[in-house]
């Protein structure tokens, strides 16, 4: 599959705290569209920003770093108006995110609240992680030195739609000078980026849409809940014409070894989001095992 044939979606949030799973909500939501010409470069963009009236107050610390404050969002809709237009711009697409995971488990919940799932995206790419694999030696990975570094403007930081389109020139910007192949699993590759588990693996979407192990003892719960039982689908062999065998198929095992890495293994090690001098982690795979799929 041709990634570059695919829409781009960037998108970033702002919320009431760092805390998805205790009580903090999402104020802003921006995303950002974007469509390539057949060189890597964007052809078009669409922006799409959603100012959200949280039910609950925006901290003094929040209003000061975003500059949105109660009265900003008092007439805005809440989350549940906007949310199917949400996802259907998040839906099939090549997502990219800064601290990936953060954003994630911030719009996982509001759809959880919503009785809705994450989409099904065809790519979810960090550009956090991507700065450290094309500038290992900087002191820096947040998106404003990333974006200093790489010359791409950024006027309104912590603005959900000016971070999301910062983030996805930073990932096309960076794939055109990388020369990455037009091949999604190549892209994948290339940025260490979690796409949909290949055809006939044992993981797919159970009955609440969440991605669920189709085999085994944990049939149709989470993988997200069982991150050691996962890594067993790396490792599994069966005995066959008295030699030792791989249970799974090579696509499987690089798909779990990609997920757990990035996933599971709490390797975040800070971000552009802070209140204070101080970076914060989400391990997602702690924060909130059953509800983050990929």
């Amino acid at each position: 599959m041709n990634w570059k044939h695919l829409p781009i979606v960037a998108f970033d949030v702002e919320t009431t705290g760092l805390e998805p799973f205790n009580g903090d909500r999402v104020i802003e939501v921006g995303l950002v569209q974007m469509y390539l010409d057949d060189d890597g470069t964007v052809a078009e963009r669409i922006d799409h920003s959603f100012l959200i009236n949280p039910g609950i107050p925006i901290p003094h610390a929040v209003v000061k770093l975003t500059g949105i404050s109660d009265s900003d969002v008092a007439d805005k809709p809440p989350f549940d108006e906007v949310a199917e237009k949400i996802y259907e711009v998040l839906s099939g697409a090549i997502t990219v995110a800064h601290n990936y995971t953060f954003d994630l488990a911030f719009l996982s919940q509001e759809f959880k609240r919503e009785d809705m799932r994450w989409p099904e995206p065809m790519a979810e790419v960090d550009t956090l992680a991507l700065s450290r694999i094309c500038f290992p030696d900087a002191r820096s990975h947040r998106l404003g030195e990333v974006c200093s570094r790489m010359g791409i403007p950024l006027e309104n930081a912590h603005r959900a739609t000016d971070d999301a389109a910062a983030c996805g020139h930073v990932f096309i910007n960076l794939a055109r000078k990388y020369q990455v192949e037009d091949n999604l699993q190549a892209m994948l590759n290339w940025s260490n980026a979690i796409g949909r588990p290949p055809d006939n693996s044992p993981f797919g979407p159970n009955e609440d849409g969440v991605l669920a192990f189709l085999d085994g003892p944990y049939i149709g719960e989470p993988i997200a809940s069982h991150p050691l039982h996962l890594a067993w689908f790396d490792k599994a062999r069966v005995r066959r014409d008295g030699d030792w065998h791989w249970r799974y198929p090579e696509s499987v095992r690089d798909w779990t070894r990609r997920w757990l890495e990035v996933r599971g293994s709490g390797g975040g090690r800070g971000t552009s989001k802070t209140f204070h001098k101080s970076d914060w982690v989400l391990d997602p795979c702690i924060a909130s095992p059953r509800r983050m799929t990929s």
